[in-house]
């Protein structure tokens, strides 16, 4: 009853009260940090360095101790406008580059350089004109991994006092002038025709050597084909020689044959010599009856004819 009295006579005190515990409960709260995962934070007590939290929960001293800096450590990405660059043989063009790159030290990357993204723009121009200042136009268009390397090398030691790594450099887009880019436009298809030319006479080329082959191979199959139609028309006649002479010795032999048999017949039928010449006479006059026109008669034969005609003048006489 004494408390609610006093707070009766005095409101302005309770509710002054009230404010100073909502305040002591605020500054107790903003004491507390939750550091989430792939970031750091860069505490500073009285305007110095004091420490780095990590992932986790973590506490602070009221106004002495304050966040300087958050800092992110995932890989970030940087992509900077297209900057005018000359080449060793006086051709200006523009090369936009992205750079990739990651914290590695959250301190020296709040106290190393006042605007480190600023600064590894700047630095990527300058590396670049120096890169390129020793390339004449064809080996920039055909270096970019070259450059890319090089760069890579010489932003990450020039970063490494930042806490910053870089972890690739890519160019973009290289933009020559349009003059360049006309000659460069015409000289492609000066290289397409080029290279349709020699595709096409080589296509005509293999096509020439494709006929010649074939008519080649159909000469040759010609060839072998009159060979062995030839082959077979020299056997056949061969063969119907073979067999006509076949025919004929078969003919003699069958002829040979019955006259060897009638003269044996003749014999066995006891004929005299007499009788065989006047059979062999008689074969002449059937051989007469043919075409020939001359007919030699041997001398035994002759003889025959005489003793015949002797015998008949002897039978007259008697």
């Amino acid at each position: 009853m004494y408390g609610n009295v006093i707070l009766a006579a005095n409101p302005g005190g309770f509710i002054l009260l009230i404010a100073l515990i909502v305040i002591i409960l605020i500054v107790l709260a903003s004491c507390v940090k939750v550091v989430p995962q792939a970031t750091a934070m860069v505490v500073e007590r009285l305007g110095g360095y004091l420490t780095t939290w990590e992932v986790g929960i973590h506490f602070k001293v009221p106004i002495l101790d304050k966040v300087a800096k958050r800092v992110v450590l995932k890989e970030q990405v940087a992509d900077f406008a297209p900057q005018p660059v000359i080449t060793k043989d006086n051709v200006t063009m523009r090369i936009d580059t992205v750079v990739f790159f990651q914290i590695t030290d959250p301190k020296l990357y709040a106290y190393g350089v006042e605007n480190p993204i600023m600064a590894i723009e700047n630095l990527t121009a300058t590396t670049l004109r120096n890169i390129i200042g020793d390339l004449e136009l064809d080996e920039t268009l055909t270096s970019r991994e070259l450059i890319n390397t090089k760069m890579r090398v010489s932003l990450d030691q020039a970063t490494d006092p930042w806490g910053i790594k870089v972890t690739r450099v890519e160019l973009k887009n290289i933009i020559p002038p349009a003059a360049i880019q006309d000659a460069m436009e015409k000289q492609m298809k000066a290289e397409r025709e080029r290279r349709e030319a020699i595709l096409r006479a080589e296509g005509e080329k293999k096509a020439t050597i494709l006929v010649a082959e074939g008519k080649k191979e159909s000469a040759i199959l010609d060839a072998e084909a009159e060979k062995q139609a030839a082959i077979l028309k020299a056997e056949a006649q061969k063969e119907a020689m073979i067999r006509e002479a076949e025919g004929q010795a078969e003919a003699i032999l069958k002829v040979q044959q019955a006259n060897a048999d009638g003269i044996r017949f003749i014999r066995e039928a006891g004929a005299d010599q007499a009788v065989i010449q006047l059979k062999s006479l008689e074969a002449l006059a059937k051989v007469a009856d043919g075409q020939a026109t001359k007919i030699i008669i041997p001398s035994e034969i002759q003889n025959l004819a005489g003793l015949v005609t002797a015998a008949s003048e002897l039978a007259k006489d008697k």
